[in-house]
């Protein structure tokens, strides 16, 4: 019966190993918290992938954005390690790295910063245009005229299972220049975004936008009209 036991001792040990281990896994996603503060509810948005994590906060209404922040990071002992590139609330934070405790139950990802926030999964919705991407040019009626990517001045779009969030940043200074997002759908070369929230403007949220799109290798080349009606033709390339 020895050789029994320790059968049994061996496969509770596994178990409660590989239970452990998947405890800490975070899955790619967008993830939302619905929180009530002071009669009002506040959206917590998350943006995940394998390597960066995007935390923006804003009121659906009336419309208000309230912050952004997010980086690089890794996982070590159930803590979330946030390398920070941007954080529209720097000035009275002055964090340049942040790390917060974190489990995962039954898929839902839980938050143990000053209060416990219980993150649920948006529905999946992978599409072509889905990962990170720098503005790296604009075509003009000169030709194409690119920038330099690795600059510290950075404009991002980070795009998710039909979510989408551009923010712009320097990651010298922390300097913060805005943020807008909400949901998108890329098919058969048009591109659509429905805004949700707009640091620069809230009086934008809740307008469409359509453009052209085209994928040129690694390039996203991204034409149409701004926001504000002007006619734009864009280049963005993934970024890692």
């Amino acid at each position: 019966m020895k050789p029994v036991k320790h059968l049994l001792s061996a496969a509770i040990f596994l178990t409660l190993f590989f239970s452990n281990s998947l405890y800490a896994q975070i899955s790619s996603n967008v993830y939302h918290f619905k929180e009530k503060k002071n009669d009002e509810t506040l959206t917590h948005e998350l943006k995940i992938d394998n390597n960066y994590f995007v935390h923006s906060t804003y009121k659906e209404s009336p419309p208000t954005y309230i912050r952004t922040y997010g980086g690089f990071y890794t996982t070590d002992n159930n803590q979330i390690k946030v390398a920070l590139e941007f954080d529209s609330d720097y000035e009275n934070q002055h964090l340049k790295t942040i790390a917060i405790p974190f489990r995962v139950e039954n898929g839902k990802l839980i938050l143990e910063n000053s209060s416990s926030m219980t993150f649920i999964p948006a529905n999946k919705n992978p599409q072509s245009l889905d990962g990170k991407w720098l503005f790296s040019g604009r075509v003009t009626d000169k030709g194409e005229s690119r920038v330099d990517t690795s600059r510290p001045r950075k404009t991002m779009k980070f795009l998710m299972d039909g979510h989408f969030q551009w923010i712009a940043f320097n990651t010298e200074t922390m300097e913060f220049f805005g943020t807008g997002g909400g949901t998108y759908l890329a098919k058969d070369g048009k591109y659509t975004e429905n805004i949700g929230y707009f640091s620069r403007d809230n009086s934008r949220v809740g307008a469409t936008l359509t453009f052209d799109f085209e994928l040129k290798g690694e390039d996203w080349h991204h034409s149409g009209k701004s926001s504000k009606g002007d006619p734009l033709h864009e280049i963005w390339i993934r970024r890692e």
